[in-house]
């Protein structure tokens, strides 16, 4: 199935947005900032990129934010220049396919990327995202633990995502998440998989 993310843009249909940065992604990286700011960031999906801000306002400084649809680099690109931040050294914005992404991260955030592929598409997710990864890097966000009419989004449930992470990741954390956005509120999990052979 082939979703027209940028017509969706357009259009406005952005439902997933929760008009702030995910409280699970931004706990997660104030607990790591210390020892973890000079890491190579990737957050695949970006949307609106409120994250984006919170790593910058933290210290984090080699982050590449990544969507497919133009307009949502454009609104990103847009709400870091109306800030105070010298974003330009620190972050970098791509617009491309997430599978055509070349490089070498040390952790790569997920937040409603994974929901948002077709299921067929999972096995090669969960692949592109090893070889993204740098030995002992890190996957780590959120993902749904329900299931949805149509899509997307698209559900699945924590053994599901042992079967298909298991092969490349050793699973650190896979369990409720205790501060999802309300809207989501006992919706997801939170999970940190290292990836094999680090």
């Amino acid at each position: 199935m082939m979703i027209d993310w940028e017509e969706r843009w357009q259009s406005h249909q952005t439902g997933w947005d929760l008009g702030a940065a995910s409280p699970p992604l931004t706990a997660y990286a104030d607990q790591i900032f210390l020892e973890k700011r000079h890491f190579r960031v990737l957050m695949p999906g970006c949307g609106n990129g409120y994250e984006a801000i919170h790593l910058l306002q933290n210290g984090f400084s080699d982050i590449t934010m990544l969507d497919i649809a133009p307009s949502a680099i454009a609104h990103l690109e847009q709400r870091l220049s109306q800030t105070e931040l010298n974003w330009q050294a620190k972050l970098k914005l791509v617009c491309t396919d997430f599978f055509h992404v070349e490089g070498v991260f040390d952790l790569i955030l997920e937040q409603t990327f994974f929901c948002a592929l077709d299921p067929e598409q999972r096995p090669d997710y969960v692949r592109k995202m090893s070889d993204l990864l740098a030995p002992g890097g890190k996957l780590a966000g959120v993902l749904f633990n329900r299931t949805f009419e149509g899509g997307p989004p698209f559900g699945g449930d924590t053994e599901e995502y042992r079967r298909l992470f298991d092969p490349y990741f050793e699973l650190k954390t896979l369990e409720t998440c205790y501060n999802s956005a309300a809207p989501r509120a006992g919706s997801e999990v939170f999970f940190i998989f290292e990836k094999k052979g680090s």
